[in-house]
């Protein structure tokens, strides 16, 4: 059984920052390339960032440069640090594997105004 537990949203003003949190525990290991993946009302899912067991990364073109994904195999916690943020980001941000299984989490907001 997955479980994936995202935190860290929150309001914030354009050209802010947050950082968000993943903790993944279960059937998910640290050899797993893991992703953040975002959702806008109306939008469908699309994947923000990924990174491999080795630290190995790539990002949407949307955020490149802008936002930054790490991980520590310790705590099996995945992180997306985020810069100079957009009304555009606004949108539920999720961790899931990459490529993504079946069990999402909750989610966390991210609200990014103008």
């Amino acid at each position: 059984q997955v479980q994936l537990v995202e935190s860290g949203g929150g309001l914030v003003q354009a050209g802010g920052s947050l950082r968000l949190s993943c903790a993944a525990s279960g059937s998910i290991s640290v050899t797993n390339s893991m992703g953040w993946y975002r959702q806008a009302p109306g939008k469908l899912r699309e994947r923000v960032a990924r990174i491999t067991h080795y630290g190995t990364t790539g990002y949407a073109d949307a955020v490149k440069g802008r936002f930054t994904i790490s991980r520590d195999n310790a705590k099996n916690t995945v992180y997306l640090q985020m810069n100079s943020l957009k009304p555009d980001d606004t949108a539920v941000y999720y961790c899931n594997t990459f490529p993504y299984g079946t069990t999402w989490g909750q989610g966390t907001q991210v609200t990014v105004s103008s």
